[in-house]
């Protein structure tokens, strides 16, 4: 890798890795291979980009921060609001090269996802997407299967934030990274996408992998509330006096109906399916 594109990817990560986020290099020719043009980013195939994940550590080292400060503003989802904050600071660190980002919820008019973020996991080698053409003689008839994205060491504890875009910068030879198939059988990959697809209120799909970091509760309780009570929830945290932060899970206790959800969370988003090489 040239010294420049070395230099713009050193870059990248200090601003944002220290924040619990991961960074993942590819070449946008690689994305659009696997997609029909309508789901194409319209750069040269050799465009330096970036996959950026969020992995546990991101709550504490960047939303709880995030909450102290001004920044946030009611009707939005704080967590994207947090993201979105994370990727301005990056493309203001680098004032010389311009900087695209499109995140995970980004969608054109006609409501189109502008990044399929589990694509773009996938060929920057972050994290392996497993769909349904992914099982042999699959067991599910006509019932639609929604696939998944399994990182290699936090399994399904982890979120794609979005791609970060570098016009003009072209790495022909960056080398290609593969993603780790860490659910190789087809019994699991049966069980992880049965999971995802039918229980995903129960977390199992996310221990697909055995982690070496999970959601810490606080991160639960945030995620098992209801969209609405989220930012009520992150108020009383932001507004707890100094000390000893309360944790979410006791405000969701005290503020929320407990027979709401059963303590369960969604998925925090079920992106497109296309199909698409491995």
């Amino acid at each position: 890798m040239e010294p420049r594109v070395a230099e713009l990817e050193r870059r990248i990560r200090a601003t944002l890795e220290p924040f619990g986020f991961e960074v993942h290099p590819f070449q946008v020719g690689w994305y659009n291979a696997l997609l029909p043009p309508a789901f194409q980013l319209p750069l040269p195939g050799p465009t330096l980009a970036f996959v950026v994940l969020s992995t546990p550590a991101m709550f504490d080292q960047a939303l709880k921060p995030f909450l102290q400060s001004a920044h946030l503003q009611p009707l939005k989802d704080p967590v994207d609001q947090c993201v979105a904050y994370h990727f301005t600071n990056l493309q203001e660190s680098l004032p010389e090269q311009k900087v695209d980002i499109i995140t995970d919820y980004d969608m054109h008019p006609n409501r189109r996802p502008k990044i399929l973020a589990q694509t773009a996991a996938h060929v920057a080698g972050a994290a392996y997407y497993y769909q349904r053409q992914d099982v042999e003689s699959d067991p599910w008839g006509d019932k639609k299967i929604a696939g998944v994205c399994i990182h290699p060491q936090y399994g399904g504890w982890f979120a794609i934030r979005g791609v970060v875009l570098l016009p003009g910068v072209e790495v022909p030879d960056l080398p290609r990274l593969s993603p780790l198939d860490c659910v190789p059988t087809r019994e699991g990959r049966i069980a992880l996408l049965e999971n995802f697809n039918f229980h995903w209120r129960d977390w199992t799909y996310r221990d697909a992998v055995d982690p070496v970091e999970r959601y810490s509760e606080e991160q639960k309780a945030y995620f098992s509330a209801p969209p609405a009570q989220r930012l009520h929830l992150l108020e009383l945290l932001k507004d707890t006096p100094p000390g000893p932060l309360k944790s979410l899970g006791a405000l969701l206790r005290e503020t929320l109906d407990s027979s709401w959800g059963g303590g369960r969370a969604a998925p925090r988003r079920v992106f497109a399916t296309v199909p698409q090489g491995t």
